[in-house]
């Protein structure tokens, strides 16, 4: 290690003492900036001499790397971001307090994942999916898309899990030299319209899954898939491993979160089966499926920021019809513009009782009554959690309204 890396170990740990009450991480995130400022290429020295999985998408990143972090947990230890300090401030903190050689699977910011790459040159990147969200940040999904294939491009000896449904994905994966292919799904297809190969027209369904009419890009055979059959799910593999899958955390998306989690980990050896009996002894995620009780109440707390995130959300509420009490705010973190909240198919929450809370909650009022959805507009988070009665009920909210809930409960 150079002397300017510990050196800024020193000061990441000394900034770090100080400001416990910001670790967001498995460190400081000041900690993390302070140490950047005094070695730049500290996230280089710090993961130089031990094997590192990224995962990064839109959706997933956090739950796919638990699933991830706990499978490689089984052949020793591994330090990870499980609190979702996902940029670098937040990995260098993460990594500075890890032993030399334990390996690392950490969750990267997508915008952050080319420049990761290039810096720590990992044993294998997870690519979930790719869709709109926080749009005062993200000028154009498909611009991203380039910058992954470009980033994949120049780490031949990175090993790629791909998600094969999600056509963006697939075509940055697509100039990997070593691709495991995963049928991860992809519900959320408003931002895949179009082939980011030759602009021609993407269809989707059929045999292929999608395919573009005007080139031959198309969907790639999968390697890893869920099958699902009355009732219960198997994770199976090309060389005909099939591991029944009986997560705690609920809904379709955690299957395939699971699922590129068993792909990641056979690339470090760990057997299919190991890993999912890994991910099935994971109940909740940094609060997200956490369940609470609220006055006599079960909550279970649920994260939804961008509308692909919702879709799977409205999928998992659709199977009963409890209360849901939904909150937005509309800070750096979440992004500033809440138009999104117009993509969303809310028409989906007719029929239940709904609560609109949060900063922007008036601007999900407005929506919620385009959609013809009655509702309460009650602005204070706590107030709208603490007005539904009943024995279960939903939160759901965005980024920086699900750390408040996570807060108050």
């Amino acid at each position: 290690m150079s002397t300017r890396t510990r050196l800024g170990v020193a000061v990441g740990a000394a900034v770090g003492g100080a400001s416990r009450r910001l670790r967001l991480g498995g460190g400081s995130v000041i900690g993390g900036r302070a140490q950047l400022v005094v070695d730049p290429d500290a996230l280089g020295a710090l993961t130089r001499g031990r094997p590192v999985f990224l995962v990064s998408g839109t959706n997933g990143k956090s739950t796919t790397t638990a699933f991830t972090a706990a499978a490689l947990g089984t052949q020793g230890p591994v330090v990870t971001n499980s609190l979702g300090a996902n940029m670098p401030p937040g990995l260098v903190a993460t990594l500075a307090p890890a032993a030399t050689g334990v390996a690392a699977v950490l969750e990267v910011d997508e915008h952050w994942l080319p420049s990761t790459i290039a810096k720590v040159h990992p044993r294998a990147v997870s690519l979930l999916n790719l869709s709109r969200d926080q749009m005062d940040r993200t000028a154009e999904v498909r611009t991203l898309a380039a910058s992954w294939r470009a980033a994949v491009g120049a780490a031949p000896d990175t090993h790629v899990i791909a998600n094969a449904d999600d056509p963006l994905v697939a075509w940055a994966a697509l100039v990997g030299r070593e691709v495991t292919w995963v049928a991860a799904g992809l519900s959320w297809t408003d931002d895949a319209w179009s082939c980011p190969e030759c602009a021609g027209r993407l269809v989707f369904g059929g045999p292929e899954g999608w395919e573009c009419m005007g080139c031959d890009l198309a969907r790639p055979r999968p390697d890893v898939w869920l099958e699902e059959s009355a009732g219960s799910t198997v994770v199976a593999t090309g060389d005909g491993a099939r591991v029944p899958l009986r997560l705690q955390l609920p809904g379709r998306c955690n299957g395939a979160n699971a699922a590129m989690a068993v792909a990641a980990a056979r690339v470090a050896g760990v057997p299919a089966k190991a890993a999912v009996a890994a991910a099935e002894r994971i109940t909740d995620v940094g609060g997200r499926y956490q369940v609470f009780d609220v006055g006599g109440t079960r909550a279970r707390l649920l994260l939804a920021k961008n509308p692909a995130g919702w879709v799977e959300v409205l999928e998992l509420l659709s199977h009963d019809a409890l209360p849901v009490v939904v909150a937005i705010n509309a800070r750096i973190a979440d992004g500033r513009d809440p138009s999104w909240l117009w993509d969303v198919p809310f028409e989906r929450l007719q029929g239940r009782e709904v609560v609109a809370t949060g900063e922007r909650s008036r601007d999900l009022a407005v929506r919620l009554a385009y959609a013809e959805v009655p509702h309460r507009h009650v602005p204070d988070i706590e107030a709208a959690i603490r007005s539904v009665q009943g024995p279960d009920m939903y939160v759901v909210a965005n980024y920086t309204a699900f750390q408040a809930v996570r807060g108050m409960l």
